[in-house]
């Protein structure tokens, strides 16, 4: 078995704590626990989104049209909110997408695997620019920025994992694939990467933890000890 080489993340939720900059950017006018679940119905939204071009093979869409065609879906489902959603409103919450906090565990835990001498990408769904603003955002610095866009298909097709690897020269049993979503290390792990689960209470809300724990080589409270983890596999 090769020495793992390279460690692919997915960013938004597993680096990046997106709750709390959409949260704060919703209208005020709503309270805040009614703001932090329609946070996470927009976000589940998105994906589902993203799941259904993938299934009617339709092409990489920008992320931008995505959230804002899900924001107004959500609206639909909550016309009481509408009234305080004009077009500003509306732009100001798709462009809090492209500014977010790391989770508090993110930076340490990313110098100590650079540190280790293992080649740290981003790889999710997404534009590129999505992922610039978001690199100068959280302060995080990774060696390439892999984006559905980029790419051309969106996680979890296999094409897109394959097609990753071959661009970083590395053998799937020299990767690892480090999400928040059970879906991205499914596919991953179904193209022959290693994987790395961390559970974030913002992200997969639909899914068992404790399945999605038993599915992994590893399963992550948070990425503090992702270094020693990866030193294992």
């Amino acid at each position: 078995m090769g020495r793992i080489k390279a460690v692919f993340f997915h960013f938004m939720g597993t680096c990046l704590d997106w709750h709390r900059g959409i949260v704060k950017a919703l209208p005020e006018a709503i309270k805040e626990t009614d703001r932090s679940d329609f946070a996470l119905e927009w976000r589940q939204a998105y994906f589902d989104s993203n799941a259904a071009r993938l299934a009617a093979g339709e092409p990489h869409e920008d992320i931008d049209i995505t959230l804002f065609k899900t924001l107004n879906a959500q609206l639909a489902k909550h016309p009481a909110y509408s009234e305080l959603f004009d077009v500003g409103t509306k732009q100001q919450c798709i462009a809090a997408w492209h500014s977010m906090p790391a989770w508090p565990d993110v930076p340490p835990a990313l110098e100590q695997v650079q540190a280790a001498g293992y080649e740290l990408f981003v790889f999710a769904n997404g534009t590129t620019r999505l992922q610039l603003d978001l690199c100068r955002s959280s302060g995080l610095r990774f060696n390439m920025l892999f984006s559905s866009q980029l790419l051309g298909v969106y996680k979890p097709a296999p094409e897109s994992y394959i097609k990753t690897l071959e661009l970083v020269g590395v053998k799937p049993e020299e990767s690892v694939m480090v999400a928040a979503h059970a879906y991205d290390v499914r596919g991953a792990k179904d193209c022959g990467m290693k994987t790395v689960y961390v559970h974030r209470w913002t992200d997969d809300i639909r899914e068992d933890t404790e399945v999605v724990r038993g599915e992994n080589d590893e399963f992550l409270e948070d990425m503090s000890g992702l270094a020693d983890v990866l030193e294992r596999l």
